[in-house]
């Protein structure tokens, strides 16, 4: 990591410090904070706080080479480093096809195509998971706000955020990044 100071026409502030988050993440800070992303497979991120791999409690362990080599730059960064892809940009956003959607790092199953509504947020959300075992909940204070950050029990992955604002029968609206998600279609029977 490296800090540098230097001066800049701002009006909020003479002086800005700049370290290194990532290989290509900055964060830019004085009295106020913000990230700055770099290079093209940032560029459709907003970034939450900067992670690690999967948590000592993770069943299942991969390494850093393998995940690089298997996942997109935006699987990466979502699921790995606990950023967030754009909202209205996941692939899985508006998916209306029926099957179940699993982690995209192990493979777990997660949620059923029934379970999701559009909650207008922009990302894929879900009301129920498909097994309350299968996701752990972390209190996640970043960026200043207080909520309930949603992993993968099984490897420890980054999927999202939920919130206890979402429909009947449970209340809860799970906002999930769908950078994090694997779709498998499958017919309503099947599930």
């Amino acid at each position: 990591m490296f800090a540098k100071v230097f001066r800049a026409s701002f009006s909020w502030s003479s002086r800005l410090i700049i370290r290194s988050v990532s290989p290509t993440r900055y964060c830019i800070s004085s009295n106020r904070s913000f990230f700055v992303s770099m290079g093209s497979a940032m560029s459709n991120t907003t970034s939450t706080s900067t992670g690690t791999t999967a948590p000592s409690s993770a069943e299942v362990k991969f390494s850093e080479e393998e995940l690089r080599k298997r996942l997109t730059p935006m699987q990466y960064h979502v699921t790995q480093e606990k950023g967030t892809e754009r909202a209205f940009t996941g692939e899985l956003t508006y998916n209306k096809n029926t099957g179940i959607y699993s982690c995209v790092v192990c493979g777990e199953n997660l949620f059923k195509s029934d379970h999701k509504f559009d909650s207008g947020s922009g990302w894929p959300s879900f009301y129920e998971v498909m097994n309350s075992e299968a996701v752990q909940k972390h209190t996640d204070t970043s960026h200043g706000m207080k909520r309930v950050e949603v992993t993968c029990k099984k490897c420890g992955s980054h999927l999202g955020h939920v919130f206890d604002d979402g429909p009947n029968p449970t209340g809860q609206r799970y906002c999930i990044n769908s950078a994090s998600l694997k779709f498998d279609e499958k017919k309503k029977s099947e599930l």
